[in-house]
């Protein structure tokens, strides 16, 4: 072993570090507990999300960005023609909400029930984007 090898520190270790749940290498527990972690990456031993399951969640979420991608496109077109201070600001927050929300659906995909809340919890501040932006 050499010695940078040695001075690299664990998963252990590393999980002592670092906060974010994304170093456990447990399976999450089952239930509401004080250390339940809600966002984190799979560990090592957790089973595959099933097939249909990772799908739906897949084609939501890309649904969800196609719709993203059309009020960027309109966003584009209001903004070369003129628009006030606060077009572009105001669609960037709710789309980044709207981006947060569906990331945080994956990093949440062994849970049963959070996955599909927060995708439908993105789908709000994207729909006020397209209110937004087919209205101005």
């Amino acid at each position: 072993m050499t010695t940078a090898e040695r001075s690299r520190p664990t998963q252990t270790e590393a999980a002592e570090i670092m906060p974010f749940g994304g170093w456990e290498i447990t399976p999450a527990p089952h239930g509401i507990g004080d250390n339940e972690t809600l966002f984190r990456f799979p560990a090592p031993d957790d089973p595959a999300p099933g097939t249909a399951r990772l799908l739906i969640l897949s084609l939501y979420a890309a649904a969800l960005g196609l719709a993203g991608v059309g009020v960027g496109v309109r966003a584009f077109v209001t903004v070369l023609g003129g628009a006030d201070f606060w077009y572009v600001p105001v669609l960037t927050l709710f789309g980044l909400i709207s981006v947060g929300l569906a990331v945080g659906s994956f990093l949440s995909i062994h849970r049963p029930a959070l996955p599909w809340l927060l995708l439908g919890c993105a789908t709000v501040p994207l729909a006020i984007d397209v209110l937004i932006a087919a209205l101005y």
